[in-house]
């Protein structure tokens, strides 16, 4: 009898499922495909392997041995009784969003530097107002929280304008692909905040990053400075942030929030110094990230299919 293998993956085109159907068939596999995750629980009892990003893909998987998402976030899968199989793997899609959430930071950065979002409301005005005073890039000091796959990507689009300086900030204090001037580690962040004209926030959402952006190290930051979020919402104390754009003293461009839909009542839809996103950055929009997310399940099924460790193994405890 047949394994069974569930995507529950909307954004997948005929050529991903077929891929993913011949290695399935290849290794005694049998690949079925929903466009829905109700359409996909009737299906999951007997689920070796799911390839999804709702909870509720685990929730109801009890034979369930390895769970790929095709998102690089896995927060919905870290309560404790997140997974009716609680030895089952979980993996990620890290690797994939690097492209995309790159090039938006890159659109974003510059359209508040050089006050796009304030050009917009003239045009639209009708005016011809051209005197607006713009910032750029170049010469400024980059300040990278997060230097993983999105991180490094953006240095690397980044180091073409010329910045003064690219500082990167993780846990090891490694410099990966060594692509920034140099790296420091998380505990030295206030160290280099002062010195920041653009922070740019690629963390993910965990116990350890919640609020690292509290209002103390928001006020470390210098007058002008332009704070980028791509991370996950959580790593920013909002109010604070929200405080210091409307005193005039920061601005930034979010994508993401502490509460996701962002509620209609919130004071940040109308709060100045600010663009906003509706946590599109990193979205499956783009065909490349799509033929990534799909390329890299691949190669970790290839490796579960031979017994082997897989690449992007996410540890449930930590988060990431």
């Amino acid at each position: 009898m047949s394994r069974k293998l569930v995507a529950a993956i909307a954004a997948l085109d005929e050529n991903h499922r077929s891929q993913i159907r011949a290695a399935a068939e290849k290794t005694g596999f049998e690949a079925l495909f929903f466009d829905s995750d109700a359409q996909a629980l009737p299906h999951l009892a007997d689920a070796e392997i799911v390839f999804g990003q709702s909870a509720a893909l685990a929730k109801n998987s009890p034979a369930l041995r390895w769970l790929c998402t095709p998102s690089a976030g896995v927060n919905q899968f870290m309560a404790a009784d997140a997974f009716a199989s609680p030895d089952a793997a979980l993996t990620n899609s890290s690797g994939a969003y690097g492209v995309t959430i790159a090039e938006h930071v890159i659109m974003i950065t510059l359209e508040m530097l050089r006050r796009q979002p304030e050009y917009n409301a003239i045009v639209q005005r009708r005016e011809w107002t051209r005197s607006l005073p713009v910032r750029s890039i170049k010469n400024s000091r980059v300040t990278l929280l997060g230097t993983g796959d999105i991180g490094q990507e953006t240095a690397l689009r980044l180091r073409a304008f010329g910045p003064a300086s690219l500082i990167g900030v993780n846990r090891s204090g490694k410099n990966p692909g060594g692509l920034f001037d140099r790296v420091i580690r998380q505990e030295d962040l206030d160290t280099i905040l002062p010195d920041t004209d653009i922070l740019i926030i690629s963390l993910p959402g965990t116990p350890e990053t919640y609020h690292m952006l509290n209002a103390e190290r928001l006020a470390l930051l210098p007058e002008a400075a332009l704070v980028v979020n791509v991370g996950r919402g959580t790593v920013i104390d909002q109010k604070a942030l929200e405080k210091e754009l409307r005193a005039g003293r920061l601005k930034a461009a979010l994508d993401v929030f502490e509460q996701e839909p962002l509620p209609p009542e919130d004071t940040l839809w109308d709060c100045p110094n600010l663009l906003m996103a509706p946590h599109v950055a990193g979205n499956m929009t783009l065909p490349y990230t799509r033929d990534r997310i799909v390329a890299l399940f691949l190669e970790d099924f290839e490796n579960y299919c031979a017994g082997k460790p897989l690449a992007r193994l996410v540890d449930r405890k930590k988060g990431y």
